[in-house]
């Protein structure tokens, strides 16, 4: 009898999960092997960084398709469905084709568990899977996302033509290191001979470390801020209106349909990614107009319910809350700003609530479904020795949480200058956004 998704969903979460880690690309590459090397079959464009990965991928993907290209594009992590890290042009597998994606890869996942002295991961079971899909496509380029770091992330058992390294900062430091410049060591592993890496805007010592990477092993490069930049950013209804520097031209009045100056230079470093991948080549700029304007990003400062407002962002570490925070202010103007936060135990907690302090009023702390959710309580106890007890709220549930955001968020004395009132802020976590997005009806 053919397996059902929530057969394969459970097959897949019984594996290793993805926080679990074994530096080794054995498994993945005997896995590949045996399904006949598919990461070979396309050009791939591979995306590395700390934060924007999953942004810049829908905004390469979209800018692929309107050259006519067809493409497969694999992000991590989801917010509401595993199909949705595996896409065809520009849409996740349905049920039906993620099961038979699943079983094209299980038989051969099982020699390679028998042999391995490690089974194979969820990711790298889904990376196989991915890889597949898009050789049985077939696709013309796939554009893939790493799940953590870059050399010894599964992802990486392909070459990619295109190598785009976005911010790096610090997160995962249990995994990959406590200073910005440990970090790109590893994510740098993306960067192949031959390649062309596109490289956002980095701090020296992590510019050395990427550029010596380059110089090693061959690879050309095109540097933000030198070869191509984000020449203006002004807020517009629905998003904003930027101007782009690419490596080939510049590209004039694009909308952009979504918030916050990370996500122009995102643009950026995805018009960059497309030009290198064509030969630097100009693109028609009223496809990239179009491209542009049809670009979504689920989850990353998403506005999904009115009266009162309600934004998600998957903002998980310190660089990102900074950067939901400048697009907050930038883009809306809720007085008083709820947050609902619900954060990993394994997170810089107390900074990233440092950097939600001045601008929530009050916060709603709760937690997610993952077993690695920090507690509610302890969290609201962290909370209170930076907001204050006053403006800290406790619920564990994150439905009574964003009920009571929103009954807070209405509450508009003292705030009279606001434009709009009160808003509701959902953070902290790809999980906790994820869930927060199914419990207000899937988006707007």
């Amino acid at each position: 009898m053919k397996p059902t998704y929530a057969d394969v969903e459970r097959a897949l979460l019984s594996r290793w999960p993805e926080t679990k880690l074994e530096p080794s690309l054995d498994r993945i590459s005997a896995l590949c092997r045996l399904l006949g090397d598919p990461q070979t079959a396309y050009p791939v464009i591979q995306l590395t960084g700390t934060n924007g990965k999953t942004s810049t991928s829908r905004m390469i993907d979209e800018l692929i398709r309107a050259l006519g290209l067809r493409t497969g594009r694999f992000t991590s992590p989801h917010l509401e469905s595993m199909t949705e890290r595996i896409c065809l042009d520009g849409e996740p597998l349905s049920h039906e084709l993620f099961v038979d994606a699943f079983a094209d890869v299980a038989a051969y996942a099982q020699v390679v568990d028998d042999t391995a002295t490690h089974p194979l991961s969820f990711f790298e079971t889904l990376v196989a899977m991915a890889y597949a899909a898009f050789a049985d496509s077939p696709v013309d380029v796939a554009v893939v996302e790493v799940g953590m770091g870059g050399a010894w992330d599964a992802t990486n058992v392909a070459d990619s033509q295109v190598a785009v390294v976005t911010p790096i900062a610090v997160d995962h430091a249990r995994y990959l290191g406590d200073r910005p410049e440990d970090i790109a060591v590893e994510k740098a592993g993306i960067i192949k001979p031959g390649s062309h890496a596109v490289v956002a805007q980095q701090s020296d010592a992590v510019m050395d470390v990427l550029m010596h990477r380059a110089s090693e092993v061959g690879a050309s490069v095109s540097r933000e801020g030198v070869d191509f930049q984000l020449l203006s950013q002004v807020t517009a209804v629905g998003g904003q209106m930027i101007a782009l520097q690419g490596l080939s031209a510049r590209y004039d009045e694009i909308f952009l349909p979504l918030h916050g100056a990370h996500q122009a230079h995102n643009a950026a470093y995805a018009l960059a990614a497309v030009e290198a991948f064509i030969g630097q080549t100009e693109i028609d700029g009223d496809l990239v107009r179009e491209a542009f304007s049809n670009v979504t990003a689920p989850g990353r400062l998403e506005l999904v319910r009115h009266s009162p407002s309600v934004v998600l962002d998957a903002a998980h570490n310190p660089h990102g809350a900074a950067a939901a925070v400048a697009a907050m202010q930038e883009a809306f103007s809720f007085s008083p700003l709820i947050g609902v936060v619900g954060i990993m135990a394994d997170k810089d907690m107390e900074q990233m609530l440092r950097i939600f302090e001045p601008v929530m009023a009050q916060i709603v702390c709760t937690q997610n479904s993952s077993d690695r959710s920090m507690q509610a309580r302890e969290l609201a106890e962290m909370a209170e020795d930076i907001f204050g007890a006053d403006r800290v709220q406790t619920e564990s549930r994150l439905d009574n949480a964003l009920e009571k955001a929103m009954a807070l968020a209405e509450v508009t004395e003292g705030h009279e200058e606001a434009i709009g009132g009160g808003g509701v802020l959902v953070t902290g976590s790809v999980v906790t956004v994820g869930e927060a997005r199914v419990l207000l009806g899937g988006g707007s």
